[in-house]
């Protein structure tokens, strides 16, 4: 976008795009405009993989220098998963400066409407889109996701929910008119008559406080709901994660500032090392809205302390596979080892408690004990990940010292069926590379409860034997109600079972995937399509993304005038 690219041409650029995601949510069928593979970039401006690579490289140890008001330091540290130093600086704020040079912008972007708030929002996606390598790269030696996923999840679905985002918060803003004429009847004598006027007005400063593992894909929702809906959006990355949001935040000022509104609308706050400045800004009465993805006790302290703002976490959960019977054991196993196995299990959906009868499943190639079932599973995982170039390109690398620090205590918890082995990465020597864990315990041992009830966040999944199919629905309802689930699954050939487990996901506001077999994983969810999370449990207080997501970022405010 030129400097004098106006507004209007943004529209007639974006207004398509726009359409075809707010039929996307309408009909909730498959669609993206950002491709899934690596060799679609390259024309249109776009960065290739060389360029993208070298865009990168090119970062590495230099000063992002965001040209923000009340910067009053650089900060960094963030060494990759990978075993690289980065050694790039951000912009640490003095936020009694930086946040009322963020306040004065928003009546500009107020007054826009929600049109061209929406197309300036697509133009800043558009412009990640074509860097997609480069915010690749990025994601990778921050996440320790595999090259392809850091592509994928970092890149395209991530650009994906932002736009959902958008598309939610533009239906909702214009569900009311801008203007409405008002006459009431009187009778004989002459009728009342007002003209009103409707504004979407924004509730002030959004916070989106970054994640570790999925910085684009958790942060950009909550970042372009908030920005659509005409609040500035003040963005403090996890330590470990800086860049791919800091990259996002440049992209984001840079096209701002083209389409004549202030840059100061988006902006990033670094912090020093153990500065947890997070609670700082969480209370401070700017902070309108606040997103936060990560663990359920600084969620739940942002929930309890927030109290200005209107905060949206997705927090921890308990995910479980209920396995009854399967008209495709093969299949099944298949579909199980991948989820398990996909960014060693370091996903929010991945499934960890694996509900099994202990007298065994009825399958399509004959009954299969439970020692079968989880033997079986094990074998499946180690095909999987038997190779090592292919294990790297699926596990990718342990994010951080407390994920591999509770893969190595789950082995001690019960009989191991499948035991974690360390693999080499050849291109990256300092890499942390395991395989999953597959623990069996028993579902009717309290000692087993303790460990199988509470999250292991990483590569570590339970093998719970339960007394029966009616037992395994009880504890799954149980979880879900007590310690949440942003996902289930369930395997079963019995229409009966198959109505309990739906039933219990109904009534406890858990997603559910029915026997799957194929290429679609139950720790996988599709943007226009698929909710993620629903904020009817304990793992969630919101979806990503529906219209409750966005409706509470603003408010309308009428003015009446006599006709």
């Amino acid at each position: 976008m030129a400097a004098e690219l106006t507004v209007h041409q943004l529209i007639a650029k974006h207004r398509p795009t726009l359409d075809q995601a707010l039929e996307a949510i309408r009909t909730r069928a498959y669609w993206s405009p950002h491709p899934e593979h690596p060799k679609a970039y390259g024309e249109h401006g776009s960065l290739d993989m060389a360029a993208g690579k070298a865009a990168f490289d090119a970062l590495l140890g230099t000063r992002l220098d965001l040209g923000q008001p009340g910067t009053d330091d650089f900060v960094g540290g963030e060494v990759s998963p990978y075993g690289i130093e980065l050694g790039i600086e951000y912009p640490h704020a003095d936020v009694d400066v930086l946040l009322p040079a963020m306040k004065a912008g928003q009546k500009a972007w107020r007054d826009a409407g929600a049109e061209i708030r929406a197309v300036v929002c697509l133009e800043i996606l558009k412009r990640i889109s074509d860097r997609t390598h480069e915010f690749a790269h990025a994601v990778m030696h921050t996440s320790g996701q595999a090259f392809m996923m850091a592509f994928q999840a970092g890149g395209p679905h991530a650009q994906d929910r932002g736009l959902e985002a958008v598309a939610y918060a533009y239906v909702e803003q214009v569900r009311t008119p801008d203007t409405a004429e008002w006459t009431k009847p009187q009778g004989k004598r002459d009728p009342l008559a007002l003209t009103k006027q409707f504004t979407p007005v924004p509730r002030g400063i959004a916070l989106v406080i970054g994640c570790n593992t999925f910085p684009t894909w958790n942060g950009y929702p909550g970042l372009f709901a908030s920005l659509a809906t005409g609040n500035a959006v003040l963005v403090k990355p996890h330590p470990r994660a800086v860049l791919p949001l800091a990259l996002t935040v440049q992209v984001a000022r840079d096209v701002l500032s083209e389409a004549g509104f202030d840059p100061n609308l988006v902006a990033l706050t670094a912090e020093r090392p153990g500065e947890g400045i997070a609670k700082t800004l969480a209370t401070r009465p700017e902070i309108r809205i606040i997103d936060y993805t990560g663990s359920t006790e600084f969620g739940d302290w942002l929930e309890a302390n927030a109290r200005q703002a209107q905060v949206y976490t997705e927090k921890a959960g308990v995910n479980s596979v209920l396995v009854e019977s399967a008209g495709d054991y093969k299949g099944m196993l298949a579909n199980l080892a991948f989820s398990l196995s996909l960014y060693s299990g370091q996903m929010c959906t991945t499934p960890q408690n694996l509900l099994i009868p202990r007298d065994g499943i009825r399958t399509d190639e004959g009954p299969k004990t439970f020692d079968e079932v989880v033997a079986d599973l094990a074998r499946s995982v180690d095909g999987l990940l038997g190779d090592d170039a292919r294990a790297n390109a699926l596990l990718g690398a342990i994010v951080n010292p407390d994920v591999k620090a509770r893969l190595e205590t789950a082995a001690g918890l019960g009989e191991v069926a499948l035991a974690s082995r360390e693999i080499a990465n050849p291109e990256f020597p300092g890499a942390v590379v395991r395989t999953p864990v597959v623990v069996k315990l028993d579902g009717a041992k309290p000692d087993d409860e303790a460990a199988y009830m509470s999250e292991c966040f990483g590569p570590v999944s339970f093998a719970v034997a339960v007394d029966s199919a009616s037992d395994a629905v009880e504890l799954l309802r149980r979880t879900i109600r007590e310690k949440g689930a942003m996902t289930v699954g369930a395997y079963t050939t019995d229409e009966e079972v198959e109505q309990a487990v739906q039933e219990v996901c109904l009534e406890e506001a858990a997603q559910l995937s029915l026997n799957l077999v194929g290429g679609v994983y139950v720790n996988q969810t599709a943007a226009f399509s698929d909710f993620h999370g629903s904020g009817g449990n304990p793992a969630a207080n919101a979806a990503l993304c529906d219209g409750a997501f966005v409706a509470n970022r603003f408010r309308v405010v009428e003015v009446r005038r006599e006709a």
